[in-house]
C-alpha cells in the first residue's frame, strides 16, 4: 500500500507577506513609488540628486550645488554628468561638466550652466530652478581628464562655458602638480565664468591667466597663440569651447605635428528640425521604419515587427512609454512637439505620439 504524504505549504516570510499587502494597497503604484517621495536619494533607487543651492556666476550663468543619492560613485576632475530635469512637464536630459573637486566632506557636487539663446533647459536651470528640486542623474562620464602623473607643463585653452571642466581640474589642484597656463575667451570681463576665482589664482602666482575679451579685442586666432604662450605646442593642452574654435585648434596642432599633445571636449549643439513624419529607428531592436505624421509610433513599430509595450492605446495608462533618444515627435492629441538631442532619453507615450522628423526610440 502506498501512502501519499501531502507536501507542506510553502512558507512565506513575514517580509514577503507585508510586501504583497503593500502592493495590494498601493496598486496601481508600487511601494517603491511612495518610497521615492519620502527618500528619493536612498541606496538602490534610481540615481537622483537634490538641488541645495543655485548661485549666480554671471548674468547668464549659475552654479547648481547638488546632493547626489547614495549610489553616486564619484567623479574624476574634468568629467561631466548627464542631468535630467522636468521642464514644462517633459523630462529633458543634458550633459554638464562637474565644477566641484571630488570628495567634498559634505558629499555634494556642482555643475555650472550657461543659459543660451532659446535653450529651454539651460534657461530653466539658470533662471527658474529652485533649491529643493529633485533632478535625475547618471554616473559621471568622460575622458577629458588629466593623466596621473600630471604633465610638467599644461595649457588650458577655453572659451565661454568651456572653462567649466577646467575649473573642476583647478579646484582639484591641477596647478599644484603642473605649470599651468589658462587662455580664456569671453565677450567681456564680466562674462568670464569664475572670473574672480581665476584672477585670484593668477594674482598669487598659482596659474598664468590670459583673458581675451572678444567684444573689444576680437576673436582669438590660433596664429596669435605663439605670441601669448611661446611654448604652447610643447605643452600638453586641453581645449574646450565652440566648435569653430576647436576645429581651428585641432588643425593648428596637427599641422605642427603636435596633435598627440592636444585633448578636446566638444559639446556640439544638435539642431532638431521638426516636420511631418520621418524615419523611426528602434535602436536595440535594430529596426527602422518610415512613418507618416498621423500614425502612432506604437502602430508603426508593431507593423515593423517590434515587440512594443502597450496598454490602453488611448494615452491614459502609460503602459506604452519609451525613451526618445533623439529626434522629434508630435502629440496627436494636441499637436505639441517633444524634441530630444542625442542621448536624452525623454519619455514619450508611443500610442499617442507620431514621428515629427527622424527619431530614435530606445527599444
Amino acid at each position: 500500500m502506498t501512502t501519499t504524504v501531502p507536501r507542506p505549504p510553502a512558507r512565506t516570510s513575514v517580509r514577503d507577506r507585508l510586501l504583497r499587502l503593500a502592493e495590494t494597497v498601493t496598486t496601481p503604484l508600487l511601494p517603491g513609488d511612495y518610497l521615492d517621495l519620502v527618500a528619493p536619494l536612498r541606496a538602490g533607487a534610481a540615481l537622483r540628486g537634490r538641488v541645495v543651492a543655485v548661485d549666480p556666476e554671471t548674468p547668464d550663468a549659475a552654479t547648481l550645488t547638488i546632493q547626489p543619492g547614495r549610489d553616486w560613485r564619484g567623479h574624476t576632475p574634468g568629467q561631466y554628468v548627464r542631468l535630467g530635469v522636468d521642464v514644462d512637464g517633459v523630462r529633458q536630459w543634458r550633459a554638464y561638466s562637474l565644477t566641484s573637486a571630488p570628495g567634498r566632506p559634505d558629499g555634494r557636487i556642482s555643475v555650472t550652466v550657461k543659459a543660451i539663446a532659446d535653450g529651454k533647459v539651460s534657461n530653466h536651470l539658470v533662471r527658474r530652478l529652485r533649491p529643493g528640486t529633485i533632478v535625475q542623474l547618471d554616473q559621471a562620464q568622460g575622458d577629458f581628464v588629466l593623466p596621473d602623473p600630471a604633465p610638467a607643463r599644461v595649457l588650458f585653452l577655453t572659451a565661454g562655458s568651456g572653462i567649466t571642466p577646467v575649473m573642476g581640474m583647478l579646484r582639484a589642484g591641477a596647478h599644484t602638480r603642473s605649470d599651468v597656463v589658462v587662455v580664456h575667451s569671453a565677450p567681456t570681463g564680466a562674462d568670464v565664468v569664475f572670473g574672480a576665482e581665476l584672477r585670484a589664482l593668477a594674482a598669487r602666482g598659482a596659474i598664468r591667466l590670459v583673458e581675451r575679451h572678444t567684444d573689444s579685442d576680437g576673436l582669438l586666432g590660433v596664429e596669435e597663440l605663439a605670441g601669448l604662450v611661446g611654448d604652447h605646442l610643447e605643452r600638453e593642452t586641453w581645449a574646450c569651447g565652440p566648435v569653430g574654435m576647436l576645429d581651428a585648434v585641432e588643425a593648428h596642432w596637427e599641422a605642427a605635428g603636435a596633435g598627440d599633445r592636444l585633448h578636446t571636449e566638444r559639446f556640439r549643439p544638435t539642431v532638431i528640425s521638426p516636420g511631418e513624419g520621418g524615419t523611426v529607428t528602434f535602436t536595440r531592436a535594430g529596426l527602422t521604419v518610415q512613418a507618416d505624421g498621423a500614425t502612432p509610433i506604437l502602430e508603426a513599430g508593431e507593423a515593423a515587427g517590434a515587440l512594443m509595450p502597450s496598454g490602453c492605446r488611448m494615452g491614459i495608462c502609460y503602459g506604452c512609454v519609451l525613451p526618445l533618444r533623439q529626434g522629434a515627435v508630435r502629440d496627436l492629441r494636441n499637436g505639441e512637439l517633444t524634441t530630444a538631442v542625442p542621448g536624452d532619453g525623454v519619455l514619450i507615450q508611443t500610442c499617442v505620439s507620431a514621428a515629427a522628423g527622424t527619431c530614435d526610440i530606445d527599444l
